[in-house]
């Protein structure tokens, strides 16, 4: 990134279409010719991953997986694997909002009818497929497997025999169970694929993709069943502590992520060898890659497992540098450090030596006393400037309903923001103006949206979080030209 630059933020599942969801063909090409309209450099989305518990993308059951609900159904008709009838049963009529629960009720048993048609004309790809990533593709389908087995009850709650990997089990399972696995493979294959034909258009078009690593897991996912020396368990393989952030000025409580943590004197014994690994996917599947909660790397919150609340958490020391120089010397793999939060003075040495660009971002720029370092004079050349992320509110929704009066005023006297222009726009010129080499604005502060577009508000859960989608008539020529023109403005 040595040339001044912008993109936009949108989540794949933010995507217009008529299935339900945002997915892997029409919508996806015609969003990066919108972005090659309006002169931009980068996409960033969210994780990719199967979303989990809350329908987070932040809770998968999978580090290296993809969603099959963003699977295009229309490219698998086209390849005759679904009908046209079949087709039609699969759309829904709100542009607005993703409903995760009628999806994960329908979008299954209809790619389950694919699965009937292509598992024999797929055969000899599906075999290919499962040797090539079989660092993670078998235990992630047995796991599938087994959890549809066992009525999609989390980890936790399965029989002894199948949650601690009984050998004799094991190999029963895999018997019993080979024709789901194979079509779990088959959705991965399908979704490898699609998302590799997306990422190929985008980089026709001049366009690259910034992706997103989550640092920690969910309980209730393949790495911690199938690898459980990665993680601080018990012997019942229950997390002995958990993840999360201790209290501060946005929560009394601190949030309690429940997040298995490392056991990172294994992952240091084996050279991170697992970090390498995933390293490596995330080379395959992005340009660039945003590193969530970078800050873990230097200490991280360890919350005793049963606690109620984050804060009987305390502070341990995590692999620093060990980790970090592991990801950087994978082949292709360019980084992002996620540094927003409390940090300390050694949080902040360590991000600094790092050499990764940091974050700045517009909504907690404006106090209207002190000087920020987010506010765009102050942002240093190597940091990226966002208007906001998915976990902030909308700029508009800042402005009008969240800013105090003084940060109101200042930000509109900062701005210079005017209505007829509408507040998006200005908070845009605000961050493509700064020195930053990149500049990012989620697609909701491009259309002046409010609240109701928000993505996510973390530490709640709700249909609201992880469901809003842009409308395919947003994406217009009237929006693309104007961002091409502050684009060119500011020389991105």
């Amino acid at each position: 990134m040595q040339a001044r630059a912008s993109g936009i933020l949108l989540p794949v599942f933010s995507l217009p279409g008529p299935y339900g969801i945002g997915s892997l063909g029409k919508s996806a090409r015609q969003f990066i010719n919108f972005l090659s309209d309006g002169k931009q450099k980068f996409w960033q989305i969210l994780p990719l991953v199967p979303p989990g518990g809350g329908d987070s993308p932040y809770m998968s059951p999978s580090s290296f997986a993809g969603n099959p609900l963003l699977l295009d159904l229309e490219l698998l008709q086209e390849e005759g694997l679904l009908t046209q009838d079949e087709l039609n049963s699969a759309r829904w009529n709100n542009p607005d909002r993703v409903d995760y629960a009628w999806l994960h009720q329908t979008r299954l048993p209809l790619l389950r009818k694919a699965w009937d048609r292509g598992r024999e004309v797929y055969a000899p790809l599906l075999d290919k497929f499962l040797e090539d990533e079989a660092d993670w593709l078998p235990d992630y389908a047995l796991f599938m497997a087994l959890r549809d087995r066992f009525g999609g009850k989390p980890l936790a709650e399965w029989p002894d025999e199948a949650r601690l990997r009984r050998p004799e089990a094991m190999e029963r399972y895999r018997t019993e169970l080979a024709e789901e696995c194979r079509f779990q493979a088959f959705l991965q294959l399908l979704f490898f694929r699609q998302w590799t034909a997306i990422k190929a258009y985008a980089n026709s078009k001049g366009i690259s993709i910034i992706g997103d690593l989550p640092i920690y897991v969910s309980p209730d996912s393949a790495e911690v069943w199938s690898e459980p020396e990665l993680f601080q368990l018990g012997e019942d393989m229950t997390p002995s502590a958990v993840a999360g952030v201790p209290p501060d000025a946005f929560s009394d409580l601190g949030q309690h992520w429940g997040n298995p943590l490392y056991d990172w004197a294994y992952h240091k014994k084996t050279g991170f060898a697992w970090w390498k690994r995933r390293g490596t996917h995330m080379a395959r599947l992005y340009d660039v890659v945003r590193i969530d909660h970078f800050r873990a790397f230097h200490t991280y919150w360890s919350i005793p497992s049963g606690a109620p609340d984050a804060r009987a958490g305390h502070w341990e020391q995590g692999p620093g540098n060990a980790l970090l120089d592991t990801l950087k010397n994978v082949s292709g793999l360019a980084l992002i450090a996620e540094d927003l939060g409390a940090l300390d003075a050694d949080a902040l040495a360590f991000i600094a030596q790092s050499g990764l660009p940091g974050m700045k971002v517009l909504v907690y720029a404006f106090d209207p006393v002190g000087e920020s370092s987010y506010l765009p004079h102050n942002c240093p050349r190597d940091a990226v400037v966002y208007t906001g992320t998915h976990d902030t509110p909308t700029f508009v929704q800042w402005l009008l309903s969240e800013a105090s009066p003084a940060e109101r005023d200042y930000a509109f006297d900062y701005l210079r923001l005017r209505e007829d222009e509408g507040f998006g726009w200005g908070a845009v010129c605000g961050a493509w103006m700064s020195p930053c080499r990149l500049a990012i604005a989620p697609m909701q502060d491009l259309l002046g949206l409010g609240g109701d577009a928000r993505v996510n508000a973390p530490g709640t859960t709700g249909p609201h979080n992880w469901s809003w989608r842009v409308r395919g008539e947003a994406l217009n020529p009237s929006v693309s030209g104007k961002l091409a023109r502050i684009t060119r403005t500011y020389r991105r």
